[in-house]
């Protein structure tokens, strides 16, 4: 079964925007077919002209909202592992200086 075009389309500027070599330019040529009087529907027809033009805005919103989110998800879930990697260092720490019998505290002043 055929994909409609516009799935092809989206799938497409998806798989162009995640390639971080093109993303600027896949941007960039969105900004450009945006600001261009060159379009698939000519803005001087006042509704369907800006119906294409709304589409390509949807479009990029969407996937840079998306490619935002994922950044963000990796990010956090780098960071709970550094974490989880640091506690698992200062246990093993304290497990060695109970056996030395010399704990190492650092002293903080509130005030």
């Amino acid at each position: 079964m055929k994909k409609p075009f516009n799935n092809v389309v989206q799938s497409w500027y998806r798989k162009a925007i995640k390639h971080s070599k093109y993303r600027w330019l896949v941007v960039l040529g969105t900004l450009f077919y945006l600001l261009s009087p060159l379009d698939i529907s000519p803005d001087v027809f006042p509704i369907v002209g800006w119906l294409d033009d709304g589409a390509v805005v949807a479009l990029l919103v969407t996937e840079m909202s998306q490619l935002m989110v994922e950044q963000l998800q990796s990010r956090n879930k780098r960071r709970a592992t550094q974490a989880a990697n640091a506690f698992q260092t200062e246990d093993v720490i304290i497990s060695d200086a109970m056996d030395a019998d010399v704990i190492d505290v650092k002293a903080v002043i509130v005030g």
